[in-house]
């Protein structure tokens, strides 16, 4: 397969995972087998959502993903005032705590450490849910510093470490995929680069044997989420299955779909992505206008950012 066609799955199939699994959000397991009993999952809107409407997920995705290109690299205040243009712009869905950090006045570098130091919670599964443009942008660079650039990034809205740990794992799995390689056979080798105080906890819900219901954290925490995402990777043999898996686990669908596909989209390529699927996808986003992205651009995106 060539690497393109893997850098293309990565990110069209985040965006199709969010936009698939957004009308389940907050239901129970099971819900798209109920849904679809014919096996033949399609985008059917709910919630809010039109049919194939992609959420805040892919919206911060795409931020980052055209920030990183515009910029000709990383530039976090850059994608902070991003993020504020887009949480000005109103769209209909937001963290909490994102939208905390974001609207808070303060300044970049020190926003998200700031909420932490007062809440004492900032491990939600945000950061990951945005990770496919940047882990595709810095996939070349090597495990290192793609590690370290998933950390600066999910540091912008996440002031706990754990959210950073999770997401440099993201990238690094994301990384061994695009380069051929089998990201679950890779979490032994990756966990020793993992913060020492986060490691055994991330070690846990990334072992083989570890499956969505030994979660100790509903799944919009980050732990849950990279977990349940490699869970329905590992466990199955196709996108749409394991896309499919990530939904019917209920809670946040559109994040923990959206994880799995950017994975699964890294392992089986663009051409794997249902059609029915890809066609429908599109990507309102608020704070541009009337923009609207769809699958070709964001396949361009993925492209100029690994280019």
């Amino acid at each position: 397969m060539q690497r393109t066609e893997r850098i293309i799955g990565t990110v069209v199939g985040s965006a199709v995972g969010d936009a698939l699994g957004a009308p389940f959000e907050f239901r129970e397991a099971g819900v798209f087998r109920t849904e679809f009993p014919d096996g033949v999952g399609r985008m059917c809107g709910g919630g809010g959502w039109d049919p194939g409407e992609a959420t805040d997920d892919t919206h911060m995705a795409v931020l980052v993903g055209e920030s990183l290109v515009e910029r000709k690299g990383l530039d976090l205040p850059d994608i902070f005032e991003r993020f504020q243009r887009w949480a000005a712009g109103e769209p209909k869905d937001i963290g909490l705590q994102t939208e905390d950090v974001l609207t808070s006045g303060e300044p970049w570098d020190l926003a998200a450490a700031l909420h932490f130091q007062v809440t004492g919670r900032a491990a939600g599964n945000g950061s990951l849910m945005r990770a496919s443009t940047s882990a595709v942008h810095f996939a070349a660079a090597g495990r290192e510093a793609t590690m370290a650039a998933a950390r600066r990034i999910a540091a912008l809205t996440h002031g706990d470490r754990a959210a950073w740990e999770g997401t440099a794992i993201l990238h690094e799995l994301v990384r061994v995929a695009l380069d051929g390689g089998d990201p679950v056979a890779a979490v032994p080798s990756v966990l020793p680069d993992v913060d020492a105080a986060h490691r055994a906890r991330w070690s846990t819900v990334l072992a083989p044997d570890w499956h969505p219901a030994d979660a100790t954290e509903f799944n919009g925490a980050a732990w849950p989420c990279l977990g349940s995402a490699l869970w329905a990777l590992r466990t199955t043999t196709s996108y749409e299955a394991s896309v499919a898996a990530a939904i019917d686990l209920g809670g946040d669908t559109d994040t923990v779909a959206a994880v799995t596909g950017m994975l699964s989209g890294a392992v089986y390529g663009a051409g794997a992505i249902p059609d029915r699927w890809v066609d429908a996808l599109h990507v309102p986003l608020p704070g541009w206008g009337s923009r609207v992205l769809r699958a070709p651009d964001l396949s361009a995106l993925a492209q100029a950012l690994a280019g």
